[in-house]
């Protein structure tokens, strides 16, 4: 009996070590993922790092590797572009090679839990194992988690993503040239970038219309069409995405970090601490926040942090500062529950400080629940933001952002310009969408009771 306890005693270190073939396999599958990339990291690190210059090396996933910007020759020849082929094409493979390398990565990490599991851990079976199992035959979760999977990646990949790049096609326009074949001379010609969006505008009739997937007649390639000043909308479309994945992950992270620091000192002290924090959740819960962000955007406009990445840190921080009583109201029920059982006390009797109390034994149990309410929040502030830009607010143009695109396209929308407007709001429809059954699903695979319940998430975080 002594001798088990010592084994399980042992680190993960020593269960390596005496077997590391898989553990070895698992490594190699990581070294391999990240060959085709060491470029990007090498540049990243220099880049940071002050006084070293940037190096840059070739990686697998770039534009310069696989390009699409080229122009067609009289005999229907395309130069410029990956081995001849037309920018569609050479924008599609590159497009499949990113998520093909990012499902490949997603499959090292379940195939890093599973040697885990059969190889490394001691116990046959835990909670987190059929709660995962769970999970996986959530149809309505694995939709959300592919939708959002997708949507990560979009924002990830966004400048190897985008048909052209955002500098020079939206920033600074006219500081870039486009070459293309000019029929009227006869010959190649080059032209500034501004100058082709001119020419590209989508403004509602058949002779001003980009549209899907179709070439300009700079024969540039736009898989979404451009929007009303002629800038492409798929590079419009990626970089929005990961401004607000920048801001609903960043707001979510402080929310959610105040919100279980306060849902642990409520449930361990409760008495005046737990008063104090209803009263504040309260006073806060009681503002309304879409008339407290138009407010703070007027009135920080024009000053030091609100020219921080382009508006996005003052959301995150409005964000993050008013939506931590909705978390903290969900997940202190199930904190004041956890305190209650008895391997607290007895966690107490052993003279554990409160700290080290919080930390290990109430704090895995809460932030299940968290996580449940951050998926679903998630939404919610994208939808935010997106309304702001609506608004002509939040983030500063011309830094693209998917409300603002609405806005854009609105009277266009009966026209052959339809696709301004309808394509990111079906967009900020399904992400929303995509979130919110991501938590639908953690929500079911962590309490199998509210499957199938509106209320069951709202009974696991109740008692506020």
């Amino acid at each position: 009996m002594s001798q088990e306890l010592t084994q399980e005693d042992e680190g993960i270190g020593s269960r390596i070590r005496s077997n590391p073939r898989p553990a070895l396999i698992w490594m190699v599958g990581a070294l391999a993922l990240l060959a085709p990339e060491f470029g990007a990291i090498v540049q990243l690190v220099t880049t940071t790092v002050p006084g070293v210059g940037v190096v840059e090396l070739p990686t697998l996933l770039t534009r310069e590797l696989i390009p699409n910007q080229g122009y067609q020759l009289p005999n229907g020849n395309w130069q410029g572009t990956f081995l001849g082929l037309s920018p569609a094409i050479a924008w599609t493979l590159r497009v499949v090679l990113i998520y093909v390398y990012a499902f490949a990565w997603l499959a090292w990490l379940w195939y890093g839990y599973l040697t885990f599991r059969r190889n490394y851990r001691f116990a046959d079976w835990t909670p987190t194992d059929d709660r995962i199992d769970r999970l996986r035959d959530h149809r309505w979760g694995q939709f959300g988690f592919v939708v959002v999977f997708v949507f990560v990646m979009f924002a990830m990949f966004a400048p190897a993503l985008g048909p052209t790049t955002l500098q020079s096609n939206i920033i600074d326009p006219y500081s870039y040239e486009v070459t293309y074949y000019d029929e009227e001379v006869s010959e190649v010609s080059t032209a500034s970038v501004g100058t082709a969006n001119l020419a590209a505008q989508s403004r509602g009739t058949p002779d001003q219309n980009v549209g899907l997937w179709s070439y300009d007649e700079y024969d540039r390639f736009h898989p979404a069409g451009t929007v009303t000043n002629g800038k492409d909308m798929f590079t419009f479309l990626v970089f929005g995405a990961r401004i607000s994945l920048f801001i609903a992950l960043s707001a979510t992270l402080i929310a959610g970090g105040i919100a279980l620091v306060l849902a642990l000192v409520t449930a361990y002290y409760k008495g005046l601490a737990d008063l104090v924090t209803v009263v504040a959740s309260d006073a806060f819960s009681s503002i309304p926040l879409l008339l407290l962000l138009i407010m703070l955007s007027v009135v920080l406009s024009g000053t030091w942090i609100s020219n921080l990445y382009n508006g996005a840190v003052i959301l995150v921080l409005i964000f993050g500062v008013f939506y931590w009583p909705f978390y903290w109201r969900t997940i202190r029920g199930p904190a004041f529950q956890t305190v209650e059982n008895e391997w607290i006390d007895a966690a107490k009797s052993y003279g554990q400080s409160p700290f080290t109390l919080m930390r290990k034994h109430i704090a895995p149990y809460v932030v299940s629940y968290l996580l449940i309410y951050a998926s679903l929040g998630l939404g919610g502030i994208i939808i935010s933001t997106s309304a702001l830009s609506y608004l002509g607010l939040g983030i500063t143009a011309p830094t693209p952002e998917w409300g603002r695109l609405v806005v854009l396209g609105q009277q266009y929308v009966p026209t052959v310009s339809w696709h301004i407007s309808i394509i990111p709001g079906l967009a900020i429809v399904l992400v929303v969408t995509g979130f919110n059954a991501l938590g639908d699903g953690i929500r079911d695979a962590i309490d199998p009771e509210s499957e199938g319940t509106e209320g069951g998430a709202a009974a696991a975080g109740g008692g506020g």
